[in-house]
């Protein structure tokens, strides 16, 4: 069965679980495949860094050496502040009820970058009580050091998560545009004292 997260709402809880909604169900997909001159279709593989043997797909990893060159498991990792204390761990969002305290605007959510979007399975409630709101908070699917940003929201009775990261993007209006340069503009009024003739 699939994990539920607990939404708080107006003084009420809704249970939904979160299903992730396929894109390449609402789009299609291409793939790209290579064949030798007998027909069979190729395989991905890799050389070393001599150029001596040949690596499969799949025969490569990503680890983390210590000091001692020895290798070290990622349960042993921890992260710290720049001041070198331990820094705080960030709770599951499946662990404890998710507060929907302040409605955003449709501007915040389009500042975001989207990378997935969720169908809250059960959420009929949930879609009710959130009306035409659109709520943020911080999502956290395992606990860990880091959180994106979540959105929830209702469309046609359900109800929608969609997560992803906010963009920094500085908007310039005319206020900082830039006046024009009086010296420059008599300059360029001035005639060309150019002597040709020296070339």
């Amino acid at each position: 069965m699939a994990r539920e997260l607990t939404f708080a709402l107006g003084g009420a809880t809704y249970a939904a679980a979160p299903t992730k909604v396929d894109r390449s169900k609402l789009y299609g997909w291409t793939r790209t495949v290579a064949y030798d001159d007998d027909g069979r279709e190729c395989e991905l593989a890799s050389m070393d860094a001599s150029g001596t043997f040949v690596i499969p797909a799949g025969g490569m990893g990503l680890g983390v050496l210590g000091p001692d060159q020895e290798w070290v498991e990622r349960s042993a990792l921890q992260a710290v502040r720049l001041d070198g204390s331990p820094a705080p761990q960030l709770a599951s969002s499946f662990d404890a009820p998710v507060g929907l305290t302040q409605p955003v605007s449709p501007d915040d959510l389009l500042g975001c970058d989207v990378t997935a979007v969720y169908q809250l399975d059960g959420g009929e409630s949930l879609a009710t009580a959130l009306g035409d709101a659109i709520y943020s908070f911080d999502y956290v699917y395992r606990a860990g050091y880091t959180s994106n940003k979540a959105f929830v929201l209702a469309a046609d009775g359900n109800a929608f998560m969609l997560v992803g990261t906010l963009n920094t993007v500085e908007y310039v209006g005319l206020e900082q545009a830039e006046g024009v340069d009086e010296a420059a503009e008599d300059d360029a009024e001035e005639p060309d004292d150019i002597d040709f003739s020296i070339f």
